[in-house]
């Protein structure tokens, strides 16, 4: 029976998943946009697609929690076709980078409109480093230098060791830098996922590197000096190219990439807390620790990020075999909504933090809780602590 289900299934999102390379083509949309519409503001069509887009089509589009038959995973898995789907970001990537610093020099546009296209190349760099995620989690030797490319427009090469060797080992306790807590703002929770995954990242390579006899300062054995080093080389090429003036919009790209995946980060794990055993230690990550979401665009721009319980219970598992989870919590929206919410407090608190309570049943103990807020939420809810 499930030989036969197999040999009938086809994927209905097997030719979807290509439209995720409109945001590397995003640079070029927007300079055919402002030359046929004058309108300056379409030099933002990244930050348009992802913002405005994506979650309208996730609106109207009804949620996809559907899975592939378990017979058909394997040969799934092994189906190139997905992983030229992330192949091609990378390419794209940079082609929109140097094209994108192309009109920093040569287009007519106002400060609006260079921060605008600064926007569009953030995008490209946040989504560009969920692509690295995608393929950094993989063993070939191409895909992670890819992963390694893909972020040194961002400059955010540490993630590649952080990610793999500390989110996936602490997330949901107190001890992840890259888990936010409850009653943490997006504006607080970025200064500390900023500096605790550099450390972090530092201090799990240099272990790494003494374990081996070697120096953690040896350029080329360290993960973390070696994709800076990419960084910087990109950086100067382009600054050689296009001269010093596209240097602040270059910055400015960078921290918009790094800001967008860390919002990203932000709301994963938001307030979950991963239980401990008798023995002290964290039970193991499952279906409860991560925050879901099946809608349809977002999840195609972002390769199934958003059902990431399954990503963290199954890390080499391909994206287009993750699994919807209906025991995990679910987000009220897509991340390309969510990510915007995230940047207003109030807002934010508004709509996640009943869900959090709900989700421990009102019992503010079980929650990972930001400690400096920690007296207060325990003070709100005494009747269950």
């Amino acid at each position: 029976m499930d030989d036969e289900i197999g040999s009938r299934w086809r994927d209905p999102k097997r030719h979807l998943w290509l439209f995720g390379l409109a945001v590397p083509l995003s640079p070029f949309m927007a300079w055919i946009l402002v030359r046929f519409l004058h309108l300056g503001v379409f030099w933002a069509a990244g930050a348009i697609v992802i913002a405005v887009i994506a979650p309208l089509v996730d609106r109207f589009v009804d949620q996809d929690r559907t899975n592939p038959p378990e017979a058909v995973m394997k040969s799934l898995e092994r189906d190139k076709y997905y992983r030229w789907c992330t192949y091609l970001y990378v390419p794209l990537q940079y082609a929109g980078l140097v094209f994108g610093c192309w009109t920093w020099v040569n287009c007519p546009m106002g400060p609006f409109e260079k921060f605008a296209m600064a926007a569009t190349l953030g995008v490209v760099g946040g989504v560009g480093i969920n692509a690295a995620h995608e393929l950094g989690h993989k063993r070939t030797k191409l895909e992670r230098r890819l992963a390694k490319v893909a972020l040194a427009q961002p400059f955010y090469g540490h993630f590649y060791v952080e990610h793999n060797h500390g989110h996936h080992l602490r997330v949901a306790t107190p001890e992840d830098p890259a888990t936010a807590r409850f009653g943490e703002s997006y504006w607080r929770f970025l200064p500390r996922t900023v500096i605790g995954s550099l450390r972090s990242a530092w201090g799990y390579e240099s272990a790494r590197l003494r374990r081996r006899g070697r120096s953690p300062w040896n350029p080329i054995r360290n993960n973390i000096l070696n994709a800076w080093a990419m960084s910087v080389a990109l950086y100067a090429a382009l600054l050689a190219a296009f001269g010093w003036r596209i240097a602040p919009w270059l910055v400015v790209q960078a921290v918009m990439a790094v800001m967008f995946l860390e919002a990203v980060n932000y709301l994963e794990h938001y307030g979950l807390l991963r239980e401990k055993r008798p023995d002290g230690r964290y039970v193991r990550v499952a279906a409860p620790h991560s925050w879901n979401s099946d809608h349809v665009c977002s999840n195609l721009f972002l390769y199934n990020l958003q059902r990431h319980s399954d990503h963290h219970a199954n890390p080499m598992r391909r994206y287009q075999t993750l699994r919807s989870m209906p025991e995990a919590p679910q987000l009220p929206a897509g991340y390309a909504v969510l990510v915007l919410v995230s940047l207003v407090p109030p807002l934010w608190r508004r709509v996640m933090d009943r869900r959090v309570l709900e989700h421990y049943g009102y019992d503010p103990t079980r929650i990972n809780i930001d400690p400096r807020k920690e007296a207060k939420i325990l003070a709100r809810y005494p009747s269950v602590t």
